[in-house]
Formats: C-alpha cells, structure tokens, sequence
C-alpha cells in the first residue's frame, strides 16, 4: 500500500508516547510561550474594564417600544454556568486525550488556544455592546419597572425610573455574548475533536461527523434560549455565533495544522520539536564523522614516516648488496 503520511512523519523517527509530559517538559514549554501568557492577562484585564464601563446610550422613543416590551424573564443559561460550559467541558476533553498520549505539547497549546478563542471573543463582544448599546428586547422592564412610561418632552427619548444596573446591562443586546462565548470554547472543541479522531480521513464514517456537531448544536441551542428568553433578538444570536466560531477557527489554526491535514491530529510545536530533534541527532552524527576522519588523518600522518624510512632502508641494503657483488 502506498504510505500516504506527510513526508515530515515518514522520515522522522516516532516519537514515544509519554516521552513529554506535564512533569518534564510542562515547565519548558510554558516558559517558551510565556509572552502569550501574558496576553491572556491583558486580555483579562481589558475584559474587566469593559464591563465597568456605561455602554452607550442610544435613542428610544416611545413608537421605538412596542418591540422592547417581552417579559422580563430568568436565565435559562445562567451567567456563572457559562465558563463551565465554554472552558471547562473543553478542558476536560483536552485533559482526556493528554491522559491518553502523554503529549504535553498537544495539553499545552490546547489550552492556550481554547483560552485565547474565549478571550478575544468577549473582549470583541463586549467592546461592540458597549459601542452599539443596543436595547434588549425586555429594555421597556428593565427601564420602567412600574409600567409606567416617562419620555422627554422635548426628545421624547426614555426617562428611565429603574435600578442603574439593571439599565445598563439593558443596553448591551448586540451580539449575544452567551452566544459568541459558547461558539467560541464548542467550536474550539469541535475543531479539536475533528483533528484527534481525524474526521477528514476520506473513509466515509459519518459517526465521527456526528460527533463534532455535538458540540456545535449544544451552543446553538444556547443561542436560541437567549432569544426564548427575551434576552437577544436574533440578529444578536446570529451575529454572536458567527463572530466566536470565527475566532474560534483562527485560534485553533494559529497552533494545529488542519483537521483534513495528514498532521491534523497533533500541534505545530510537536512536528517542530520532531524535527529539532532528528536535526540534532543528524548533527551528531555528522560530528563523530569528523572526528573519526580527524583520527584517521592524525593516525596515517605517523603511519607513513615510518613507511617511507622503511622502504629507504631497504634499498639502502639491495644498493650494498650489488655493489659487493660487483667487487668480487
């Protein structure tokens, strides 16, 4: 059968499971990748201040209520399950397959790329619903929990008699972020999985494409109760879903080769460190072959003196031994 791995598998020795893991190689390679840490805590610190912030403030009428008016309603997707759903049901996964293969590379950059998806998704979120400040679609409850509208009367725009903060948080309906946060740690892990079970091997199973839209379908089904909710319109679920799947797919191709890539199933930096690896290797080799030509050249420059004095004294002798034949 024809060997159809990438060149970089077939002509580098494989290496053995469990040969980087957690314990001897954790340190190292978080140390490399330290300045991406860093990131994440500015990214951190960026997303704390962009909830702190007032969110813009945009005109509502009183014609403009008669679509804000739904119910005030729970969650059904409470705020504090949504990093569990997003980051640690990921994580889980992850840790899963690192148990399996002992690859620290594959636990580390996994990581690092579920986190960066989740970051960059709700800094990009938040910094476009406090720029938008879009109302919900309960915005008429949360502004006047009485019932009773109160407009300028020279703007006529709202005069909202409510809690501050239940105001505020009415003002950030575009996108969603429960809906740009799920696509961006499930799609991680969509993404991930199709890699670790090689969806794209062209068998035809389709067990393993049913297996990747799990995930895909558990945050989708998030974006719908933001709408049963009265939370989001659509248009905030739809525009939340396709930003963190975009960042999603960014993230995860900035550290692993392509799903339907024969390399699919593994980072970059483990190809990379298989390739450092058989480079140093050749360099050795290459060393002790110097060295050893170095010796052989050492060796014969003192072979052959003692050759060539050798030789001399031989003919020193025929000479002597046909002059006294001539003698006599």
């Amino acid at each position: 059968m024809t060997d159809i791995r990438s060149p970089l598998l077939v002509n580098m020795p494989e290496i053995q499971l469990g040969a980087h893991t957690l314990r001897s190689h954790g340190t190292q390679v978080a140390r490399v990748h330290m300045h991406d840490w860093l990131i994440l805590l500015l990214l951190v610190v960026i997303e704390i201040i962009l909830n702190v912030i007032e969110p813009f403030h945009r005109f509502v009428g009183e014609d403009m209520m008669t679509d804000l008016k739904y119910p005030l309603k729970d969650n059904t997707v409470p705020f504090w399950s949504v990093p569990i759903i997003i980051i640690i049901l990921p994580f889980t996964v992850i840790l899963t397959f690192y148990f399996i293969r002992r690859d620290v590379y594959d636990l580390h950059h996994a990581l690092l790329g579920l986190l960066f998806s989740v970051l960059i998704t709700a800094v990009l979120t938040d910094a476009i619903k406090d720029a938008v400040g879009r109302p919900r679609p309960d915005f008429f409850w949360r502004c006047f929990p009485d019932g009773k509208g109160v407009f300028h009367n020279v703007t006529g725009d709202v005069q909202c008699t409510g809690s501050k903060s239940v105001i505020k948080e009415g003002h950030k309906s575009f996108p969603s972020g429960h809906t740009s946060g799920s696509f961006a740690g499930l799609g991680f892990l969509a993404w991930y999985l199709s890699g670790k079970i090689r969806v794209f091997d062209r068998r035809g199973h389709v067990a393993k494409l049913c297996l990747i839209f799990l995930p895909l379908l558990f945050a989708a089904l998030i974006g719908i109760s933001r709408v049963d909710d009265y939370w989001h319109h659509w248009q905030d679920v739809f525009a939340g879903g396709l930003l963190g799947l975009t960042v999603a797919s960014f993230c995860y191709l900035q550290f692993f080769p392509p799903p339907y890539d024969a390399d699919g199933w593994a980072p970059h930096a483990y190809f990379n460190m298989l390739a450092e690896s058989q480079n140093g290797n050749r360099s050795s080799t290459d060393n002790v072959s110097r060295l050893t030509a170095r010796q052989s050249e050492i060796e014969s420059s003192y072979v052959q003196p003692h050759v060539s004095r050798d030789n001399a004294l031989d003919s020193n002798s025929i000479l002597e031994d046909m002059e006294s034949g001539e003698r006599y």
